[in-house]
């Protein structure tokens, strides 16, 4: 096979491919420093983080407040525009190894749903439970 011979590309076997988690500190070859979280307590609902940072953050349909559901989702100037239009300030960077202990902790807290209630909504949980 020659230099130019289209099929040598065929005869070296290609790295296996990366399996992706969306909690990788890269974003464009990048590092990230730090992690985003919402404070889930904290926040309305009122949707402006979702609509500046659509890859990063999503409402949770069943408590109507955000979650950051991709950390390279987005860039880190359109991640800073997403924290600061919050009107109630529950977005913050963190460090990545604080995102364990601070999803536990998320877990562990009381939250009522916001908006009217529902009949298919219960009025408390504690603790909440992870969707399956």
């Amino acid at each position: 096979m020659g230099a130019h011979d289209p099929a040598a590309a065929f005869s070296v076997p290609s790295a296996a491919p990366v399996e992706r988690s969306g909690k990788e500190p890269v974003l464009g070859g990048a590092l990230r420093q730090k992690a985003v979280w919402v404070d889930e307590v904290v926040c309305i609902g009122c949707r402006y983080c979702a609509h500046v940072a659509a890859n990063t953050f999503v409402v949770e349909a069943d408590w109507g407040r955000s979650r950051a559901i991709r950390q390279d989702g987005d860039s880190t100037e359109t991640i800073q525009e997403a924290i600061d239009t919050c009107p109630v300030d529950c977005i913050h960077w963190v460090s990545y190894e604080d995102l364990p202990g601070l999803q536990e902790q998320t877990l562990q807290q009381e939250l009522q749903p916001l908006g009217l209630p529902t009949p298919s909504r219960g009025r408390r949980t504690l603790p909440r439970r992870e969707a399956s």
